[in-house]
């Protein structure tokens, strides 16, 4: 019988801390989050490989390294109220909920909200909600929030996200244009908007956020 419990330390140890993230309270996130509940059964054995995870929803599970780096360079604090964008079945909503305040994943269709809402439920996830919503337009009825998390890659960032960003707040995604993409910051200060890149990664861009192709006469 695989040892999902071995393979999650295994994880935690070769995957992420090795990847420069070794804040205490991320760790015991990750270690105490059964990554294989939120991927479909046929996909558990590999819940806990170095690859992203194509959902059966049309969504990906970001590979554990690329996740705990952008997790990490979030900042999220105890009191944060965070957006989890593109959640799937919530594993990263899992996550993220035993670092903030409340989190509020959206999804975009209602079988996708139940699901993820029951596999919450059952890993006792008291602390989040999912809502259905069109990913472009984020969830401004629950913002703002301290950080939005974007899983997947986006070639651009929509104003929309920004706008709901309280101040100081983070959003953290993969900014992909082309083979390479890289896991960036953007910290709105007042008005203002800075952008950091933090590591180099590659994930599929979401469906509905491919770059326009430029017309040729």
């Amino acid at each position: 019988m695989f040892d999902f419990a071995k393979a999650r330390d295994h994880m935690v140890e070769s995957q992420i801390r090795t990847s420069d993230v070794t804040e205490p309270a991320i760790l015991k996130a990750f270690r105490t989050t059964p990554r294989e509940k939120f991927v479909p059964k046929a996909k558990s054995a590999l819940a806990y490989g170095d690859s992203h995870i194509k959902m059966d929803e049309g969504r990906i599970m970001l590979r554990p390294r690329d996740f705990a780096k952008l997790i990490d360079a979030a900042e999220i604090r105890s009191s944060d109220i965070i957006l989890d964008i593109a959640c799937g079945r919530g594993y990263s909503t899992a996550i993220m909920a035993k670092l903030a305040d409340t989190v509020v994943g959206l999804e975009t269709t209602d079988e996708a909200v139940d699901k993820a809402t029951d596999l919450l439920n059952a890993a006792d996830i008291s602390n989040a909600a999912v809502v259905k919503g069109e990913l472009k337009a984020g969830a401004s009825e629950h913002g703002p929030f301290n950080v939005i998390f974007v899983n997947g890659a986006v070639t651009e960032v929509p104003e929309s996200w920004i706008s709901q960003l309280a101040n100081k707040g983070r959003l953290v995604c993969i900014v992909q244009n082309g083979p390479m993409g890289r896991g960036t910051v953007y910290t709105k200060s007042g008005n203002q908007i800075g952008e950091r890149v933090v590591f180099d990664a590659s994930a599929p861009i979401l469906a509905g956020f491919e770059r326009e192709a430029a017309f040729v006469f």
